[in-house]
């Protein structure tokens, strides 16, 4: 029997590493730094791209793992972009995602223009030198309500371009097919294409 090949899927978000396991094949043994005991580091990055990095080689470093981070968030036009790379942050504050999202509907409830787009930022730390990534961008719009209890995070107020149901009213499958995590992995996987580690 073929040993498989371990990954540490670096997240403490639950929902994160499900969506993330899900998209990778079934010969790598998925790791939680949970398990590990492995804290989060501090996001200091000023961009979805370098607190992957920063994350993935973190993880790296902890585990001695190849280790696969993502960062993502939701950028509202109406808001100036944010919460953007401060999304889980926000979340935090509020006390929720619920109380966020809520916050979040009493902010544009009066605006016109509801556009946002969902970012996901993917990087793999291979060894000690190399560190690749790529970035996914799905874009849609705030919906009027919170709508839907599938998925996580912001995923119940966000309503993506060519649907009319939010990604919390959108079954797993389908969602991942068309999301923006689903975008970056598929970029970084062309990006791996010489590495038989996605196999």
């Amino acid at each position: 029997m073929k040993k498989k090949s371990l990954l540490l899927v670096g997240t403490h978000n639950d929902g994160k590493f499900r969506e993330i396991s899900k998209l990778l094949s079934k010969n790598i043994k998925k790791i939680s730094p949970k398990s590990l005991k492995i804290k989060v580091p501090k996001e200091t990055g000023k961009t979805f791209k370098s607190n992957s990095e920063l994350k993935a080689s973190f993880f790296y470093k902890k585990s001695k793992l190849i280790s696969l981070s993502d960062d993502s968030g939701l950028e509202i036009l109406a808001l100036n972009k944010r919460p953007g790379i401060y999304s889980a942050r926000w979340a935090k504050k509020s006390g929720s995602f619920k109380k966020a999202m809520i916050n979040i509907l009493n902010k544009i409830k009066n605006k016109k223009n509801r556009k946002a787009r969902f970012i996901c930022s993917l990087s793999i730390k291979l060894n000690k030198n190399k560190v690749i990534t790529s970035e996914g961008i799905i874009n849609g719009h705030i919906s009027h309500k919170i709508l839907g209890t599938k998925g996580f995070g912001y995923d119940p107020i966000f309503i993506p371009n060519k649907y009319r149901i939010t990604f919390g009213q959108m079954g797993a499958l389908k969602k991942m097919k068309i999301d923006h995590r689903s975008i970056a992995f598929k970029k970084l996987k062309k990006k791996l294409k010489f590495y038989k580690f996605f196999i």
